[in-house]
C-alpha cells in the first residue's frame, strides 16, 4: 500500500479531492493522510499530488502488519494477557514484573 501524508492546507484539500474523485484506489482516509492500494494508478495519483504540492506531500510504501509473522509468540501472548488483565489501571511494567512476559525495556530495544 501507499501512505500519502500532507503537511499544508492546500495539500490536504488536494488529498481530500483525490479521495472523493477516485474512490477505488483509496483503502482508508485519515484526514491529513490516506492509504492507497498498490496499483500503478494509485501511485500515479499520489505522485501527481506530490508534483502539485512539492514537499507538502510525503509518499511512503507500506506493508500490512502481520503480528503472527513479525512478533515472537511471547510478545503476542503478553499483549493478549495485558489486554485481558483484571485491573485495567495496572501499568504494563508492573503487570509483567515477576512473570514470563517480556520486560518493556527489553522490547523497546528490539527491532521487528
Amino acid at each position: 500500500m501507499l501512505l500519502v501524508v500532507t503537511y499544508s492546507a492546500a495539500a490536504r484539500t488536494g488529498l481530500r479531492n483525490l479521495c472523493r474523485r477516485h474512490e477505488d484506489p483509496v483503502v482508508r482516509r485519515f484526514g491529513r493522510a490516506a492509504l492507497l492500494d498498490s496499483t500503478e494508478y494509485a501511485a500515479f495519483l499520489a505522485v501527481r499530488l506530490q508534483e502539485a504540492h512539492g514537499g507538502d506531500v510525503q509518499i511512503e510504501r507500506t506493508e500490512p502488519f502481520n503480528e503472527f509473522v513479525a512478533l515472537e509468540e511471547p510478545v503476542r501472548e503478553a499483549a493478549v494477557a495485558y489486554a485481558n488483565r483484571e485491573s485495567k489501571s495496572t501499568p504494563y511494567a508492573a503487570f509483567a514484573a515477576g512473570t514470563d512476559h517480556p520486560d518493556p525495556e527489553t522490547m523497546r530495544g528490539e527491532d521487528l
